[in-house]
């Protein structure tokens, strides 16, 4: 399954504040925040919700395919990508901007504050999916994550235009666009992607209900954080699947990221939407237990033990082929 990942490739600045937000916020003084936090660690990653979800197909043994822009500044982080059998060949490089930056600090609640610099990504709205599915032989879905919103809309009519199946993945860039751009985003999408928070959003500003918003997408996936992942669709009953059992809570940079990388890689070897995701959240609690978002290694051994003992033995069965374990 041939699945381009459309969305923002940046570098993670990672900062570690040992108290609470919670407790430096006034609610009477929320029209007046000034604050400044004296961090204790500072870390730079390789990030950027594209590039994170690529990486994490990748370690589950696709060659996904990854469309993004980036700066003169890409090379390394290219050789990276590459290194770790991303298809890197149709990344767009700006002649003149830096590749994005995200900078967050994350306190002891793993709340966090962040702040996202665009810069080439911007440049993300030149970018054209045909060629690249000529130049790959055509695309079996194209996912349609946080971009340049006026990327986002672009490859979003792009794929109802000639034919492509996409998953649209607005996250963050929900708060940049009204309830038309909404609309035109998820339209004809195969999945909907988003947290709980961002589901609630989208239909607020698209005004639609739960049963509206399946008559614009097929499969609706919303993570719940703690909860899990929630699953509706047109032909079927809405179900839950619980997270994947943690071994210690490190940063939840990226989570989401890995959720979905989990849930297209299973999707692309032929299992159900269960069974997605299970992986997805499997793959989540593995950049939960790291600092970064790309900094973890799916050993196949351990990842189907650790399947069996999060979703049962045949939930482990089921995924081994595909591991060549």
């Amino acid at each position: 399954m041939k699945i381009a990942v459309t969305g923002s490739i940046a570098t993670d600045h990672l900062m570690h504040f040992p108290g609470r937000f919670a407790d430096q916020l006034l609610a009477d003084q929320l029209d007046k925040v000034s604050l400044s936090f004296l961090v204790d660690d500072l870390v730079l990653r390789r990030g950027g919700v594209a590039a994170n979800i690529a990486f994490g197909m990748a370690q589950l043994g696709l060659r996904p395919i990854l469309l993004g822009a980036v700066g003169a500044d890409f090379a390394d982080y290219r050789s990276w990508l590459e290194r770790h059998g991303v298809d890197c060949d149709s990344v767009h490089v700006s002649e003149v901007a830096h590749t994005a930056r995200f900078v967050c600090t994350t306190d002891l609640d793993m709340c966090q504050i962040a702040s996202f610099y665009a810069g080439a990504m911007s440049e993300a709205r030149n970018i054209e999916l045909a060629p690249v599915a000529d130049r790959v032989g055509g695309l079996d879905l194209v996912l349609v994550s946080a971009n340049d919103p006026a990327a986002m809309l672009r490859h979003s009519a792009e794929c109802r235009e000639r034919g492509y199946a996409f998953a649209a993945d607005p996250s963050q860039q929900l708060a940049r666009m009204d309830g038309s751009d909404v609309v035109g985003l998820i339209d004809g999408a195969e999945y909907l992607m988003t947290n709980e928070y961002e589901k609630s959003l989208l239909q607020s500003k698209a005004g639609l209900t739960d049963a509206q918003l399946l008559e614009r997408v097929k499969v609706r996936v919303t993570t719940l954080g703690k909860d899990g992942v929630e699953i509706a669709g047109r032909d079927f009953a809405t179900f839950r699947v619980p997270i994947a059992r943690e071994i210690e809570a490190t940063d939840p940079t990226g989570v989401g990221d890995g959720f979905r990388a989990g849930f297209l890689a299973a999707l692309s070897w032929g299992l159900g939407l269960e069974r997605a995701a299970q992986v997805g959240s499997l793959i989540a609690t593995h950049v939960l237990e790291t600092v970064g978002p790309q900094e973890y290694e799916v050993r196949s051994d351990l990842f189907i033990k650790r399947m069996a003992e999060s979703y049962g033995g045949e939930a482990a069965e089921d995924i081994r082929p595909y591991l060549n374990a």
